[in-house]
């Protein structure tokens, strides 16, 4: 099969490329993709496509969503793929309830591009995967589907999604492209479309296996970092030392690496360990420095809460019933998605407890917390009479808020506020009257 061809096809808009999932990661690149090129953009949730068509971006990160007509394809109809010859699938990868890789959108993904799918393609993974899914999992389901043969009829690559959620500033263009495939026809094909998109440059990888795990281990060594620190602040809470004093003072010698202590959750750094601990299993190895960080970030919420419950309890100590909101509940600021944070263990154990926990989050969607949850958010306007404020997201709105008039809202004269994410400086928030924690 003749492959060289295929970029100047795309690029004379005779063929079509399609973004397989339109989340955090398909739509800036559909957005982007579309600029150049003739683009379908598909995804299984229908309400999602319908709010697309109309310039409505559930998770906020394009607030004047504009898709040109002329060269985008909105669709959840499957037959729609029939027009692509370059795929780009870039589904969730989550863990199952025992930590497990879960690749069930993987599966169906591949195998509705295989059904699809026409001699002479490429299909290209952005989803995190351990090394070895693309070419171990993934090329069979093609050939099965399409009845086609890998290296002859089509081809894959893989090029990791490095998409920041909320920030504003690394934004798709901005990040070197990692890029891989299985010749040097293919991998010439999928860097020219990247390049047309990419402006921080485009790095070609050894193999997908190399670009596999060099995306997990990304995250793997941010993840192994903050456990680190936080196993830190635990044992500077037991000594009685501020861990951000500790780390202001450390921070002054240049190769120190200035990470903080907190939540870890999210669709990444909370999940790709465990992908990359899953194949050092399946080769008789068992990673200790991985699994030693993870159980480290994953028990750090039931630790803050704890420290919670104890400074309530030592400084109330007639008081019982405590009332407390919790301000945010996404996994990371400035961020509509709450699905996997970690601020829920903060809630399961203070309610556990017996205190009345309300959740206030003005960014997330609340209809999405009350179906994966069973929590319905307040309003600001409600909060009144509690005896603490935990601030455990750090969304801009909530740096802007006025803490005078929070602690009208408060029921003594001086409530807790608990800064989980170091936004306020603690002189401040004592001179308005408040005791002040953090991590």
């Amino acid at each position: 099969m003749e492959i060289k061809g295929l970029f100047e096809q795309i690029k004379k808009k005779d063929r079509e490329i399609a973004v397989i999932g339109l989340g955090y990661v398909g739509l800036p690149l559909l957005v982007s993709l579309s600029k150049h090129f003739k683009v379908i953009g598909f995804d299984i949730n229908g309400k999602k496509i319908n709010n697309l068509k109309n310039g409505i971006d559930e998770n906020n990160e394009f607030k004047n969503l504009n898709l040109s007509i002329e060269n985008c394809t909105l669709t959840s109809n499957v037959g729609d793929l029939k027009k692509a010859n370059f795929f780009i699938i870039t589904v969730p990868t989550p863990i199952d309830i025992y930590k497990n890789p879960d690749l069930s959108y993987i599966e169906k993904s591949t195998r509705l591009v295989g059904q699809n799918m026409s001699s002479g393609s490429i299909i290209v993974y952005e989803s995190t995967v351990y090394p070895g899914v693309t070419e171990e999992f993934c090329i069979p389901i093609l050939e099965k589907e399409s009845k086609l043969k890998n290296k002859k009829d089509f081809f894959v690559g893989y090029s990791p999604e490095r998409i920041n959620p909320g920030d504003k500033k690394h934004l798709i263009g901005n990040i070197v492209k990692v890029v891989s495939a299985q010749n040097e026809d293919s991998l010439e094909v999928i860097s020219k479309v990247y390049s047309k998109i990419i402006k921080a440059g485009i790095f070609k990888a050894k193999s997908i296996k190399v670009a596999e795990a060099a995306k997990v281990i990304e995250n793997t060594q941010r993840d192994i970092n903050v456990a680190l620190i936080n196993e830190l602040a635990i044992l500077f809470s037991k000594l009685g030392i501020d861990t951000r004093d500790v780390i202001d003072a450390a921070k002054t010698k240049w190769n120190f690496l200035n990470f903080k202590p907190g939540l870890v959750g999210g669709h990444c750094i909370g999940v790709d360990p465990y992908y990359l601990s899953f194949k050092a299993k399946e080769v008789n190895y068992y990673p200790e420095i991985i699994n030693a960080g993870r159980k480290i970030n994953d028990n750090m919420g039931f630790f803050i809460g704890e420290q919670i419950l104890e400074a309530l309890l030592n400084n109330h100590r007639k008081k019982i019933n405590f009332r407390v909101v919790l301000f945010g509940i996404s996994f990371k600021e400035n961020v509509a998605d709450s699905r996997n944070t970690r601020v829920i263990d903060i809630y399961n154990y203070l309610t556990r407890h017996n205190l009345e926990v309300s959740i206030y989050d003005p960014v997330v969607n609340a209809g999405d917390v009350r179906q994966n949850y069973g929590i319905e958010l307040i309003n600001y306007e409600d909060i009144e009479g509690i005896d603490a404020a935990i601030f455990c997201v750090a969304h801009d709105c909530f740096k802007k808020l006025d803490l005078s008039e929070l602690k009208s809202k408060m029921s003594s004269e001086n409530p807790f506020i608990f800064d989980i994410k170091w936004i306020f400086k603690r002189e401040k928030v004592e001179k308005i009257g408040f005791r002040y924690w953090r991590i």
